[in-house]
């Protein structure tokens, strides 16, 4: 008996692959173990179909814990909406994700992404620096204290993908993007994980990706939301797939968004009295 296939993360190609979300949508769960540090429950499986295997995360819904101000649908849904949106971009920002039945129950699964053992020097996309400004090809997010009465400059890189991801945490409203849910898999393609706090209709936007504020949106981010607004249209499959997913509040609050951004040319700039930076930031 020959050993299974397997579809590691790196050989996910962009903006969709149809096997690797067969695989989620249908293969048979192990769960191989938890990761504990985690909020809600988070755990570590492997994913098996018709000899194709992958190392997937399956968060079920029971283990969530209850949000005051998410009191609507699942953060399981809200994981996958995340996915759908940024899929409708054409950036390919967010692992593939499904919402399907496992050993606990319904919930989100979602492909592992294998990182490298260490970033290559190019590819920093965060770091504490001493001063007041943060140097050539860098963005500041802000002071951080770091012990002793001292305080350093955190940025984060002036990066074309942190740039789309900025993008895309402004139309899905993320009320937490933290520097560990930026992850790097081995070819150095940049994904962002852990989308249960997203699609709020209230502004609730806190993120560490604050350096390209105010400024004018590029040419292709431009592009990705006029089409992201055709697919959102009413008749459109997204919006239907969408609005199984999230309230018609929370989704006309999508259309808003993304309808503003092509008003004002510009990306979002921190405002309201949410917090602009989650904490803690990493």
């Amino acid at each position: 008996m020959s050993a299974p296939e397997r579809i590691p993360a790196r050989s996910v190609s962009a903006p969709t692959d149809l096997a690797a979300l067969d695989l989620l949508t249908r293969g048979e769960l192990e769960v191989r173990g938890q990761i504990r540090e985690a909020s809600n429950a988070v755990l570590l499986c492997t994913v098996t179909h018709e000899g194709r295997e992958a190392t997937c995360v399956y968060k079920p819904v029971r283990g969530e814990r209850p949000l005051w101000d998410f009191p609507d649908g699942t953060l399981a849904q809200r994981e996958v909406a995340a996915y759908e949106v940024s899929e409708a971009l054409g950036w390919g920002l967010v692992p593939p994700t499904v919402l399907r039945d496992g050993p606990y129950g319904e919930g989100m699964c979602q492909l592992w992404i294998d990182g490298p053992e260490e970033p290559a020097e190019g590819d920093r996309l965060l770091a504490l620096v001493d001063g007041e400004e943060p140097g050539e090809g860098w963005k500041a997010i802000g002071f951080a204290e770091v012990g002793e009465g001292r305080t350093a400059l955190l940025v984060h890189a002036d990066d074309p993908r942190l740039r789309r991801l900025s993008v895309l945490d402004a139309v899905i409203n993320n009320g937490d993007r933290k520097g560990g849910h930026l992850l790097l898999d081995t070819t150095g393609r940049l994904y962002g994980i852990d989308h249960g706090v997203t699609f709020n209709a209230e502004d609730k936007l806190r993120t560490l990706l604050w350096g390209w504020a105010g400024e004018p949106l590029t040419e292709e981010a431009t592009a990705a939301l006029e089409t992201l607004r055709d697919r959102l249209g009413a008749t459109e499959p997204l919006a239907a797939r969408l609005g199984a997913l999230i309230t018609a509040t929370e989704l006309d609050a999508v259309r808003e968004r993304v309808a503003e951004l092509l008003r004002t040319g510009r990306h979002r700039e921190p405002g309201g009295d949410w917090p602009a930076i989650p904490w803690p930031p990493v």
